[in-house]
């Protein structure tokens, strides 16, 4: 099997995937643009954020697994992977706590306004009077928009500098908050009225597109500090750029909008230059996941899904497979271990018209017999079923057994 891994990964990993017996194609600096031509006669891809558009996809032939080396896969084009029968998995919560490391920092930042001091001092000034004003942490409320495995590790990184803590999150209930030790609300604008600081840490999809707009951005305590490390595209721009400075808002990002895909290079963008006329704004080049440490956490898990993958078939952390089947009823056909055994049955079922929706086979010790659990979503005739059982001499029995409907 080849495997392509397109993004950069340590050494160590690398040097795992290779034990694994495969062909390993290591370019970490291969252009998007050439990704499509790359993939041929690819089984696995390991990306970071190369994006995996659909042109790439329906090229790549052999491709079985995509690998996102990271929390989400909102650079991978996955309904159309899926139209592929391709899985694609992620690596979630091994980069979270140097996401929320740095969500931290952009917050004490912004309370002691650390980068304005530092470069007054580089410039050979002495300005104690200007930068010694701050309010502090301690005693402040930190809301967290995002409960998931970056919003936990900044719940205990809160809850150790004796900051109030209170979170928002679809899932986040009643039991769930008072076990994490958090107050919680119900709505995203209640979150930003009890914050001095909002973090956010949510996924991005339909739902949570351009959330913090103008009613969350106006419920906010004026001078309270908002910080985004999760996705640029969580925010509404024009209306930050209008509400921050009339507010006085301070803002820490480590994602922005119209990132450039290159690692290096000249970035601006006009609601960037607009607050930052007015506001206290500081940012870095989305480098939230960008510790050693979470880089080889990250990579090891790749090696993990990749080892599940090739031997046993499971992939973990998968993101696409569907999660509830139309399968209804359950053939569970006992039959001799055979060459063509299994294949008989399958073919029964292609002329009576019937869609396999899931099928498990087991092999019992010895080798003489197995067991298949075939899932359809249409009710098998009674001539099917003895159609099946024609093959005595392979097909020891067969039971047709209705699911339960959980829907």
């Amino acid at each position: 099997m080849r495997v392509l891994v397109a993004d950069r990964l340590p050494e160590p990993s690398l040097d795992e995937i290779r034990a694994l017996g495969v062909d390993l194609v290591y370019e970490p600096e291969l252009s998007p643009d050439l990704l499509r031509h790359a993939l041929e006669g690819v089984g696995v891809l390991i990306v970071r954020g190369t994006p995996v558009p659909e042109e790439a996809i329906e090229a790549a032939r052999a491709l079985a697994l995509i690998v996102r080396a990271g929390a989400g896969a909102a650079n991978i084009d996955v309904a159309a992977a899926s139209r592929r029968g391709i899985y694609v998995a992620t690596c979630p919560g091994k980069n979270a706590s140097a996401v929320a490391e740095l969500a931290f920092l952009l917050i004490a930042s912004l309370d002691r306004r650390v980068p304005d001091a530092v470069a007054s001092l580089r410039a050979g000034r002495w300005e104690k009077d200007e930068y010694a004003q701050a309010v502090g942490l301690k005693g402040r409320t930190l809301g967290i928009a995002g409960v998931g495995h970056v919003g936990r590790a900044m719940i205990r990184f809160a809850q150790a500098l004796e900051m109030n803590v209170v979170g928002w999150s679809r899932s986040l209930g009643i039991a769930r908050a008072a076990e994490l030790g958090i107050a919680r609300v119900d709505r995203l604008e209640q979150l930003a009225e009890r914050s001095d600081v909002l973090s956010l840490h949510l996924e991005l999809n339909d739902r949570t597109r351009a959330c913090v707009g103008r009613r969350v951005l106006e419920a906010l305590p004026p001078g309270a500090s908002l910080v985004n490390t999760a996705r640029a595209e969580l925010i509404d721009w024009d209306a930050l750029a209008e509400v921050a400075p009339r507010r006085h808002l301070r803002l820490g990002f480590d994602v922005l909008p119209g990132e450039p895909a290159a690692r290096s290079g000249e970035y601006s963008h006009p609601a960037l230059a607009q607050l930052s006329e007015g506001t206290v704004v500081y940012a870095t080049p989305h480098i939230g996941a960008s510790t050693d440490t979470a880089q080889l956490d990250i990579a090891t898990e790749c090696v993990r899904i990749l080892r599940s993958f090739m031997v046993s078939g499971e992939v973990p952390n998968v993101v696409n497979i569907a999660v509830a089947s139309r399968a209804r009823y359950q053939l569970v056909v006992r039959f001799r271990d055979k060459v063509g055994a299994l294949a008989n049955v399958l073919g029964v079922l292609k002329r009576h018209g019937l869609n396999v929706q899931e099928l498990d086979n087991t092999v019992f010790e010895g080798g003489r017999a197995g067991c298949a659990k075939i899932r359809l979503d249409t009710r098998p005739a009674e001539a099917c079923l003895q159609e099946i059982m024609a093959f005595s001499d392979e097909v020891i029995h067969v039971q047709l057994v209705q699911l339960p409907n959980l829907a």
